[in-house]
């Protein structure tokens, strides 16, 4: 077993969810906070599957922090 960071998002149609640290597109998707994160475990798995463990010792992240940024548009 591993410990993954995930992020998930609420938007107006679902949720979105995606691991931190993992070089790639992983995403998962769903109506409510659980199906997006059953998603986005079973995205990771599949992942992990096809590419091997191999790219699990390329993650990045040891920490990770969410900011706010003004930008003027």
């Amino acid at each position: 077993m591993k410990q993954f960071k995930i992020i998930i998002e609420k938007h107006s149609d679902g949720y979105v969810a995606y691991p931190v640290g993992i070089v790639g597109a992983v995403v998962g998707q769903g109506d409510t906070y659980e199906e997006a994160l059953a998603d986005v475990k079973s995205a990771i798995a599949c992942y992990i599957e096809v590419f091997g463990k191999k790219i699990l010792d390329d993650t990045p992240s040891v920490e990770v922090f969410i900011a706010e940024a003004e930008i003027a548009v």
